[in-house]
């Protein structure tokens, strides 16, 4: 390990600690944190689907999934997410042919309107999935989008 690396590591972990110390971060928020950062790694749809909660989701026409037919460069792909379903606590977007399948996760307070905008890499032809977690449950929509150039493949 680098000097500069632990050093990093050590100023990280003694924030993080500090913050757990005063309340700021509490027990199960860190271990929310170490399951997401389980799904951002997973390899497969299926892994990061299991690591975040949603295998067996049920497919619905409340969520909203807008991405293009084609996309002409893989390294900016846009995508909006809304979902209609009330009590909406989270969405999660996949690009399942991605290296890592989990490209995002939003958080939803029961005041915050659940549509997001974003951008994501795609390294190929895939379907983009998009979780919802609502009144506990969970939802899913997909698309395949087909992409002509470039992305986070090479």
């Amino acid at each position: 390990m680098q000097r500069r690396e632990v050093l990093k590591a050590g100023v990280g972990l003694g924030v993080f600690g500090t913050l757990i110390a005063s309340g700021l971060v509490q027990p199960r928020l860190a271990h929310a944190a170490r399951q997401m950062e389980n799904a951002f790694q997973a390899k497969s749809l299926e892994e990061a689907l299991k690591a975040v909660g949603a295998s067996g989701a049920a497919a619905s026409n409340d969520i909203v999934l807008t991405a293009p037919d084609i996309a002409e460069n893989g390294a900016v792909v846009p995508i909006e997410l809304e979902s209609k379903l009330p009590n909406t606590e989270m969405i999660a977007l996949f690009v399942e042919k991605n290296p890592n399948a989990l490209s995002a996760v939003f958080h939803f307070t029961p005041e915050a309107l659940p549509r997001v905008k974003t951008r994501v890499k795609m390294g190929q032809s895939s379907d983009v999935v998009a979780v919802v977690k609502a009144g506990g449950k969970y939802y899913m929509t997909k698309k395949e989008v087909k992409v002509t150039l470039g992305g986070c493949g090479g």
